[in-house]
């Protein structure tokens, strides 16, 4: 049977909207055991943050975390998934644009997101990847 996204998925993504400084971004991340955070503006989808967007192109480029909201920060050039598209769709995408994670949009709204972790836990338990995205880890 063919799986689809949202078997996979984690619904309920957090969002931000896109004024939010990337330290309380940084801190809601950590408080909340996360690595993306969905940004929004006026409930319309404009960009997914990650930890490591946070790295790079804010703390490695010297910029202050206090003075620099996620639209700075995040990723504008979305490529996203239904909930009903097939799994093999999501894992064709993130191969093909180097991805991790992808939005799950129906009708305009975004349901969830399905990152590599969950594709690894769904279908490779035995995975050394599934094995680190199931562990609950601090670090």
């Amino acid at each position: 049977m063919v799986q689809q996204v949202h078997d996979v998925m984690t619904a309920a993504p957090v969002a931000v909207g896109t004024l939010t400084g990337v330290g309380e971004v940084a801190q809601r991340m950590r408080d909340e055991d996360i690595g993306a955070v969905l940004v929004t503006e006026r409930d319309e989808l404009r960009g997914l943050v990650t930890d490591r967007d946070l790295a790079i192109r804010v703390l490695a480029e010297g910029l202050d975390p206090d003075r620099t909201t996620v639209r700075e920060a995040c990723s504008p050039q979305l490529v996203t998934v239904g909930p009903d598209d097939e799994v093999g769709r999501a894992v064709g995408l993130m191969r093909e644009h180097a991805l991790r994670r992808l939005p799950v949009v129906e009708n305009g709204e975004t349901v969830g997101v399905v990152a590599l972790g969950d594709l690894a836990v769904e279908h490779d338990t035995d995975s050394t990847l599934s094995e680190i995205s199931t562990s609950s880890s601090n670090t």
